[in-house]
């Protein structure tokens, strides 16, 4: 029997990239997977689930999609923006569409579905962080870093609260992952080098000690071990997937 089989999930920023392959995994293991994203475009070419256009920073939005949804066992929360930048280069609408995106996104979100998960007596929320943030620094990822060390925070006081009621929260920091997201970060950077796109590539691809970057299927190995009986004594934590970056 799949691993997951009979679970109950739902995945927010599931049209593409880290949130897509996490969506596919769970479903892979037999959940009854929600995929949620702002653009229907990217969930349209999604098979074997449910899908559901959602954007997470609408209150009002989130609290309908938990009711339509129902009761979870699975919610993994993948929202999220990376900005470029110092403090000096982040004023205050962009500090704030990052702490709603990147943070308060993950608390309403949580908040809608913990309850249903509660009175189905417990479930295991995971939460995409970094391996920026409270793991290290990275130079131009000011508002990044502390939004996502404050999604680690978000994460260890809800399993603080909840372990005795079920409920297991884990974060998962990625390093440099291939993604659309990623892609456009290079592209941005390469409009700024002499080299363009192929030197800010190598550029990324340097400070990684594996020598490659990562590839969303392995975070999503992550989300799937982390939302099955296997992580039944893990919460709290945070899995870093870096490819030895931060600690290499």
């Amino acid at each position: 029997m799949a691993r997951l089989t009979g679970r109950r999930a739902f995945v927010t920023a599931a049209g593409q990239g880290i949130g897509r392959a996490i969506a596919e995994a769970l479903a892979g293991e037999g959940a009854e997977v929600t995929a949620a994203d702002l653009n229907p475009a990217t969930l349209a070419t999604l098979a074997g689930m449910a899908t559901a256009t959602l954007d997470v920073r609408d209150r009002e939005a989130v609290a309908r999609a938990a009711a339509a949804t129902g009761p979870l066992d699975i919610l993994v929360n993948a929202a999220g923006f990376v900005h470029h930048g110092t403090i000096l280069d982040c004023d205050e609408d962009a500090w704030a569409f990052s702490v709603e995106l990147n943070l308060t996104a993950m608390y309403r979100v949580t908040r809608a579905f913990l309850p249903g998960m509660l009175a189905r007596g417990g479930g295991s929320i995971v939460c995409i962080a970094s391996a920026v943030g409270s793991i290290q620094a990275a130079p131009n990822r000011f508002v990044y870093g502390a939004t996502k060390a404050g999604v680690i925070g978000l994460v260890k006081a809800i399993a603080a609260d909840y372990v005795a009621r079920g409920i297991r929260c884990n974060a998962i920091c990625p390093g440099t992952v291939e993604s659309p997201s990623l892609a456009r970060r290079i592209d941005a950077l390469g409009a700024t080098l002499p080299g363009g796109v192929e030197e800010a590539r190598r550029l990324f691809l340097a400070r990684q000690p594996s020598g490659r970057l990562g590839r969303p299927a392995e975070v999503a190995a992550a989300a799937v071990y982390l939302a099955s009986d296997e992580a039944a004594f893990t919460t709290g934590t945070t899995l870093v997937v870096d490819g030895g970056w931060s600690n290499l």
